[in-house]
């Protein structure tokens, strides 16, 4: 059994089709709806947060923080080409 848990519902969670704290038979379905509800909540939520994906075991762990880019320095990837 694997499951998929937002650490923060903001209100752009609260009203789309995604619940919080499912579960799945198989790790792999568990990852598959993981990334989707990431790429769907980076692209389609009102860019007020950015949100991570992380790992624990058999367990997925949405994480909500700045936006990509906020977290960025001067549009600079930090890829280290930029200087």
């Amino acid at each position: 059994m694997s499951t998929i848990n937002l650490d923060r519902e903001c209100g752009c969670f609260k009203r789309s089709p995604f619940e919080n704290n499912i579960s799945f038979e198989s790790k792999d379905d568990a990852m598959m709806k993981a990334q989707e509800m990431i790429g769907h909540m980076n692209s389609k939520f009102c860019g007020k947060h950015g949100f991570t994906l992380s790992e624990n075991g058999d367990d997925f762990s949405i994480t909500m923080g700045q936006p990509a880019q906020a977290a960025t320095s001067g549009g600079c990837c930090g890829g280290g080409h930029c200087s």
